[in-house]
């Protein structure tokens, strides 16, 4: 923005949307993969993450906006494939980025019995949950 602009004049160029995060994808995991250790696999989606009272005090000593951010979610229980929707990043990014925070304490996983993901009620569920996220223009599916 130039002296004499205002801050709609940033609207008008980048429209409802903000443009796309400075730091790369491969810069916040170091170049690491979800499951990237064979002997560890990734973290299911439907694991539920909230921020520990370790994380919350912390908000303000991250070096990427991106761990912040994922803190700030998560003073509620969220699934790691909601946090993806909501901070707009690849579901593999926030899988490592969530296992580290976890490693440091500052987020609590629950990962999901193994059966449940077979259950019909979990799926129905997940397939609502899906449906209740706005597309692009702001719109709900109906059901």
């Amino acid at each position: 923005m130039t002296a004499g602009e205002s801050p709609a004049a940033d609207d008008a160029v980048w429209g409802p949307e903000p443009p796309a995060p400075l730091v790369r994808p491969f810069l916040l995991t170091a170049g690491r993969i979800a499951g990237g250790d064979s002997l560890v696999p990734p973290i299911p989606i439907e694991t539920q993450v909230i921020a520990t009272d370790v994380g919350l005090a912390t908000l303000d000593a991250f070096a990427f906006d991106q761990h912040r951010d994922i803190i700030m979610i998560c003073r509620q229980p969220q699934s790691l494939a909601e946090i993806a929707a909501k901070l707009r990043m690849h579901l593999n990014v926030i899988r490592v980025l969530a296992d580290d925070l976890r490693a440091d304490g500052q987020l609590a996983l629950y990962v999901p019995q193994d059966g449940s993901a077979r259950d019909a009620t979990v799926l129905r569920r997940v397939i609502d949950g899906l449906r209740d996220i706005p597309d692009s223009r702001g719109r709900v599916r109906e059901r």
